[in-house]
């Protein structure tokens, strides 16, 4: 499928069966990846950030968004709170802060849950934490020149142009064999294959070695394969992908 489904916002309603279970004062937050990465290229279908975002309201629940992977222009937009139009009240990121060459993560919250936060006693010091790597000066330059770039080069409008010539590249593979379902969002695609009896995730490893021999890096989750090519990527890299990834699919028994 291309973009989100059309239905299944009421599964959103779990999160209500859990506040009438528990009680909304002991739920802190919920949080989700807003497109789930790791766990297969899940598109969240129409309405259900939407969802979570007023039971959460009606409840007093904080709504986080963990956009580790959607963050920095992967749906062709800053964050994924954009392109879905629901905010969330903290982001986390990483990744794409530093185009993935250094480690950095961040954390962004609405103006309401910083304001909390700040307003503690003189003693308390605000948001206190001690890691070890905390404000790296080459951590933080490489964030720095990573953002400049997406702003100089308009990366993220590029993803956005590209988005449906990728969706129609990765849709192509559609009917090859053990294909069962194909899910493209942004610049990121899953395609699911039929499990090997008795050996789930052999199948997509397999594919994984070849795809890597011939020189492409995919990721397997189970027998899901994912991939998120670079927001600089050209049509004939796509088409690259999908060559190797096409062949891989054929030899794979």
């Amino acid at each position: 499928m291309k973009g989100q489904p059309e239905h299944g916002a009421e599964l959103a309603d779990d999160l209500e069966r859990l506040v009438a279970l528990h009680g909304a004062e002991t739920i802190a937050a919920c949080i989700v990846e807003p497109v789930a990465g790791s766990t297969g290229v899940l598109v969240p279908p129409k309405g259900y950030l939407d969802r979570l975002r007023a039971i959460c309201d009606k409840h007093g629940i904080l709504l986080i968004f963990d956009e580790v992977i959607t963050g920095f222009g992967r749906m062709g937009s800053s964050f994924a709170s954009n392109y879905f139009g629901v905010t969330p009240d903290i982001v986390t990121t990483a990744k794409g802060l530093t185009n993935g060459a250094i480690p950095m993560g961040a954390v962004f919250t609405s103006r309401k849950v910083h304001d909390a936060l700040m307003h503690g006693p003189e003693s308390q010091i605000e948001l206190f934490h001690g890691y070890t790597y905390s404000g790296h000066p080459v951590a933080c330059a490489a964030g720095i020149a990573a953002l400049d770039i997406y702003r100089d080069e308009d990366l993220f409008t590029r993803a956005s142009e590209l988005q449906d010539i990728w969706h129609d590249a990765i849709h192509s593979l559609k009917g090859l064999p053990n294909v069962i379902d194909i899910r493209t969002i942004g610049l990121i695609a899953g395609i699911e294959l039929q499990s090997r009896d008795g050996a789930i995730g052999a199948r997509a490893y397999d594919i994984f070695v070849d795809c890597f021999e011939r020189g492409l890096l995919v990721r397997v989750t189970g027998d899901i394969i994912a991939l998120s090519p670079p927001l600089i990527a050209e049509k004939s890299h796509f088409d690259d992908i999908v060559s190797i990834l096409g062949d891989a699919l054929k030899r794979a028994n």
